[in-house]
């Protein structure tokens, strides 16, 4: 046996366990890899200690223990990993980041791949982007019924902004790549500005942003105008040029996606308040605002107790819990005069996250300490 078990069942997680091994790095990455894929994890730690390297992966948002590996495997492990990702294998001392593909029976995943220097040698994290969950139907996202249909009616008008928010590893990619894959039709032309482009999309032009080449969110979304785009998708807007270009784009008859860094819906226009955007031009062309977090869901097996199938936990799998600005003319009016964030969550009908979140627990799709975990509130 190349490495250690983890256990019998799919999701169970015991405490780590030292691992020699006799078939090399080779193997041992592919069982890594298929354990992953397996466990349905989105990530592989592979952190080096003083002694060993320990392997965690991320299941449904927490790491989990998997096994040490003997710490006279650290070389020919990292050595391996690089050379996979396609990175330099003679460099040590700087951060380097690659992808490659693999397959694991019939799925097919993309990786992606990063290497760091650290006190006890250079750190590796996979990622693990499965190509058939690039993007749900939106359906399937947990949005509220209510919500779900005014945002599917906004992303079949021809033009306009629409800004999806939250903290990283939130699912703001998801929702995006969602949304596209909803309105991808023959007689549009669909464009994004990524960094990174996390999925490859069918009939969707990808533009990875190169920040070395000078190849910046700005930059591309100039060079995306004058490629006669229908539909435009910004990876983020990081400043206020990327801003004013996207706010322009949605003025000129172009339907415009994008995220940003912020913990709710309302404070989106603050911020874009903030990078310089005037307020007339965010009433005029911004028509919603989704704020989303994710949070596991309670075990359908044991109903939270613990089980074989959930790993002892309480939960498998995650859903979105959101909250949906939609931008109508009370909302216009209130951003026309700089309304703060708390003034924009008070309007009438407005359902804030946490409010989404405590109907979740209700119906006993998560509990309550799952959303205190997982969701901002104040």
């Amino acid at each position: 046996m190349l490495i250690t078990k983890i256990g019998k069942a799919v999701r169970s997680f015991p405490l780590p366990m030292e691992a020699k091994f006799n078939n090399g790095a080779v193997s041992l990455i592919n069982d890594l890899v298929e354990k992953a894929a397996s466990l349905e994890a989105s990530d592989i730690h592979i952190e080096p200690t003083g002694s060993n390297l320990r392997v965690r992966y991320r299941i449904d948002g927490l790491l989990q223990p998997g096994i040490n590996i003997h710490k006279s495997m650290q070389p020919q492990i990292i050595s391996r990993i690089k050379i996979i990702g396609g990175l330099d294998i003679s460099e040590q001392r700087l951060p380097q980041d690659g992808r490659t593909f693999f397959k694991a029976g019939i799925r097919e995943f993309d990786l992606r791949i990063s290497v760091i220097p650290t006190f006890h040698g250079e750190k590796s994290v996979i990622r693990l982007l499965d190509r058939k969950k690039a993007a749900l139907p939106l359906e399937e996202l947990g949005m509220p019924e209510e919500d779900l249909g005014h945002y599917r009616a906004i992303i079949e008008r021809p033009q306009g902004l629409i800004l999806v928010c939250g903290p990283t590893g939130c699912g703001k990619t998801t929702t995006l790549y969602s949304s596209l894959e909803k309105i991808n039709k023959d007689h549009l032309n669909i464009v994004t500005i990524e960094d990174p482009v996390e999925y490859n999309l069918l009939k969707i032009n990808q533009i990875q942003v190169n920040n070395k080449t000078g190849l910046t969110f700005a930059k591309g979304l100039r060079g995306v105008l004058r490629q006669d785009p229908d539909v435009i998708m910004v990876g983020e807007i990081r400043d206020g040029e990327t801003a004013a270009i996207a706010i322009q784009s949605a003025m000129t008859g172009h339907l415009v996606f994008s995220t940003l860094h912020t913990n709710d819906a309302a404070s989106s226009v603050v911020r874009l308040i903030d990078m310089g955007i005037e307020p007339y031009l965010i009433s005029s062309t911004l028509k919603c605002v989704i704020s989303q977090r994710l949070v596991r869901r309670s075990c359908d097996a044991c109903k939270g107790a613990g089980c074989k199938a959930c790993g002892q936990s309480g939960y498998r799998g995650r859903i979105g819990v959101f909250e949906f600005l939609k931008v109508d003319n009370a909302i216009r009016g209130l951003i026309n005069l700089k309304s703060s964030s708390h003034e924009l969550a008070g309007a009438a009908g407005f359902k804030t996250i946490e409010h989404n979140a405590g109907i979740l627990i209700k119906n006993g799709i998560t509990t309550r300490e799952e959303v205190l975990r997982s969701v901002y509130m104040e």
